[in-house]
């Protein structure tokens, strides 16, 4: 094979995620591939912590929708829940799902159309 990098080979074999890893993370990437489940993680971003009423309310999303999406977002871990009286109040689960949505949004906002030479980023 001409043109392989060994060390560069060897260094991408030794740290790359196992397969259950990798699950994992896909299994995020997924949950942030429904609009729904993004509006709604972006709510919590701004907000910081929303019942399923005000939820819905923001994201003009029915009641039932919300709950259904926050219980897939509960149990991967990617938002919690602290209960007072009838209501729980939900957030993101951690500062990583914040910056996750903040790099992705960034990301996008300031990554123009493809072109030739591929999507021209700042840096």
């Amino acid at each position: 094979m001409n043109g392989v990098h060994p060390e560069k080979v060897a260094l991408v074999v030794d740290n790359a995620p196992g397969r259950d890893e990798l699950a994992t993370v896909t299994g995020v990437f997924k949950l942030l591939g429904d609009p729904t489940r993004a509006r709604l993680l972006y709510a919590l971003l701004e907000a910081g912590e929303l019942c399923v009423c005000d939820l819905a309310a923001a994201t003009s999303t029915a009641e039932s929708t919300v709950s259904q999406a926050l219980r897939m977002l509960r149990a991967s871990g990617v938002v919690a829940g602290r209960r007072e009286g009838r209501n729980v109040y939900y957030r993101l689960s951690d500062g990583h799902v914040r910056m996750l949505l903040d790099v992705t949004r960034e990301h996008v906002v300031h990554t123009t159309p493809a072109t030739d030479q591929g999507p021209v980023t700042s840096r």
